[in-house]
């Protein structure tokens, strides 16, 4: 691939050569610290305490709750996501029993704390429960929760389109969920075979028709590149199918190819899968077309029209970056239900067991079904608001930081902004006395520049030869 540089719009510039120099491994920041820093010693006693000490803060505190359902009927080779994968749909009979349970839990733990804003259903797949079950679900969060109203809060639910027809799309807009996100990957057939998820286009099309027939605020569509038998030319014809649609959200995420981490992935044919640079060339395609066809550039792998409320948060500050994905609703605390699912309340993150025998006897002894977390200290508080504001804002105020101690945080920062001296000779930022801006050139690493604050990247590690933890940067 040449090393053209393409300046696309104003937002977003794509160096071919400078992402190719600078692609690394690195963290996707979510949370910070990242969910490979939690210690199992953290337990229900240091989540009921991180919660009691945020009950002592000036209120009210919105909240956010996410639940997961991990029931899928068919694999996804690429998956990463902790699933199960079964036709039986009487298992949800039994996780839903569950849940109810650590909803009791967790409703009465932070009860009185503040409305819910936020509701997001991630999986899996969500729409494995049936009408009736979901019903009966988000009755028992609306009796144990206090939810805002239809046009304050964002509440939504990942599809399958493949599961679901116009009927229950409108149906579950009547259950109170007012954004939805579909999965496509890619539309190319080849590909689908190869990652076995087929999924014709007039499907997928017919359920976001469907969704904005039904009035959800939002309709993203989750794409894919770098998967097996992709290439520059079939993601671009899945693009003008993508574009053509209109969805109010796209996110374009690089597939991590980490079979010695997922089992799923060890079923692709390494034969099939693009090199580098072919990889590279689909990201410059997935920015040039998108910013073309009018979508704003958010940051990492997201896009938006510029009137849906993603565009207009980063435009007033309000961009939110959590275990979802960017969010339109700042300072949430997240409450995390069901197997897997990672809670950030106060000055602490908690995840729930990762497997369902585990997370069943921890409710049958009638605790918190937790495996293990991390309580944040102060370092960690500001480092957190450091990466989430360059990851939503792309700058950074140093007379916004609270520092402990109050010091300066040329200072406190001295050696990460040494770190980010490279950075801003190739461009990518530029720094002062009051702050750092990163610039368009910038933006598509932003993993990159937030990873110089990281302090547990630069902690002694072990040894030998260590395989990757994260997926690449770009």
């Amino acid at each position: 691939m040449s090393s053209t540089v393409i300046p696309i719009a104003r937002s977003v510039e794509f160096d071919a050569a400078l992402v190719r120099k600078l692609d690394r491994h690195g963290p996707r920041y979510t949370s910070y610290p990242t969910a490979d820093r939690f210690d199992a010693g953290f337990g229900p006693g240091a989540y009921r305490q991180a919660v009691a000490a945020l009950r002592g803060q000036p209120g009210p505190h919105a909240l956010s709750l996410y639940v997961h359902i991990p029931f899928c009927e068919s694999l996804c080779y690429y998956c990463a996501c902790n699933k199960i994968i079964t036709q039986d749909h009487g298992k949800a009979v039994q996780y839903l029993d569950y849940l109810a349970r650590e909803i009791a839990l967790q409703a009465e733990l932070v009860a009185g704390l503040g409305p819910v804003t936020q509701l997001h259903f991630g999986g899996g797949t969500p729409t494995f429960l049936s009408d009736a079950q979901m019903d009966g679900l988000l009755a028992d969060l609306r009796r144990r929760f206090a939810f805002a109203a239809d046009d304050a809060g964002e509440f939504s639910i990942e599809v399958d389109p493949r599961t679901v027809d116009a009927a229950r799309v409108h149906t579950l807009r009547r259950q109170g969920f007012n954004r939805i996100s579909l999965g496509v990957q890619d539309f190319d057939p080849d590909v689908q075979r190869a990652v076995n998820r087929i999924q014709p286009h007039a499907e997928t099309i017919a359920v976001l028709d469907a969704a904005r027939a039904a009035g959800f605020c939002s309709i993203s569509i989750d794409l894919i590149y770098g998967l097996p038998r992709q290439s520059v030319t079939s993601i671009g014809a899945t693009l003008d199918q993508v574009i053509a649609a209109r969805p109010d959200r796209i996110a374009v995420y690089n597939y991590a190819h980490m079979p010695h981490l997922f089992k799923a992935q060890r079923l692709i044919d390494p034969q099939d899968m693009p090199h580098a640079e072919a990889k590279l060339a689909m990201l410059g395609v997935c920015i040039e077309r998108l910013t073309a066809a009018g979508y704003v550039y958010i940051g990492m792998d997201h896009f938006a029209l510029p009137d849906d409320d993603l565009a207009r948060s980063q435009a007033s500050g309000q961009l939110q970056r959590n275990f979802q994905g960017y969010s339109t609703h700042a300072a949430a605390h997240m409450v995390a239900l069901g197997v897997s699912a990672i809670s950030a309340l106060g000055r602490c993150y908690a995840q729930n067991e990762k497997s369902l025998n585990a997370y069943y006897d921890r409710l049958d002894a009638g605790e918190l079904p937790l495996a293990r977390g991390t309580a944040l200290d102060d370092d960690d508080l500001l480092r957190r608001d450091v990466i989430g504001t360059l990851m939503c804002d792309f700058a950074l105020d140093f007379a916004a930081l609270a520092i402990p101690g109050g010091i300066p945080a040329a200072q406190y920062f001295a050696a990460e902004l040494e770190r980010l001296r490279p950075m801003e000779e190739q461009g990518l930022l530029c720094m002062g006395s009051r702050g750092i801006k990163v610039r368009p050139r910038g933006r598509l690493l932003i993993r990159n520049i937030c990873m110089a604050f990281d302090r547990y990247l630069y902690a002694a590690v072990p040894e030998g030869p260590q395989r990757p933890r994260y997926s690449r940067t770009i």
